[in-house]
């Protein structure tokens, strides 16, 4: 098993060679919109993970994740030959691409933190106009028990 700082930079160092061979060197309109976050290589160093995600053409557009796996299939083979002459390690990992949910779990956290703001702004604003049911000052105060305690109260 290797050392683990060592994976780590083979792994930083595997994500910086797929990102600018995408990014300059393989010419498939399908990996245009790809962009590489991040590599996780296993402890023996045969098998690396590399993460990407998908951006729409516009703000609108829907990013096509199934024609981008299919363009990073095809690339595979590429990718690790400039993986293995960019590395310089005595065995080239092999290359698995995962889609990366970080970005949809973000998205969908930020709404969920947005609906909460909505929602503790509409309680404060009731909070703002309510008014008690009761008594404004519903607690028994010291200067009201010495008071009663004095006037001969019923405390035998």
């Amino acid at each position: 098993m290797a050392d683990p700082a060592r994976a780590a930079r083979l792994a930083k160092r595997i994500t910086t060679i797929v990102a600018s061979a995408i990014g300059g060197e393989i010419k498939d309109p399908r990996l245009a919109h790809v962009t590489i976050t991040d590599c996780r290589v296993t402890g023996d160093l045969h098998d690396a993970t590399v993460f990407y995600t998908v951006l729409g053409d516009s703000v609108d557009a829907e990013p096509n994740v199934a024609e981008a796996a299919a363009g990073l299939a095809a690339a595979t083979g590429v990718l690790r030959s400039k993986v293995g002459a960019g590395t310089g390690v005595r065995f080239t990992p092999t290359l698995r691409f995962e889609l990366d949910t970080v970005p949809d779990a973000t998205r969908a956290m930020d709404e969920l933190l947005a609906r909460a703001r909505a929602r503790d702004e509409s309680v404060a604003r009731a909070a703002r106009n309510a008014r008690p049911a009761g008594d404004v000052d519903p607690y028994r105060h010291d200067e009201e028990e010495s008071a009663s305690d004095e006037s001969g109260g019923a405390l035998g």
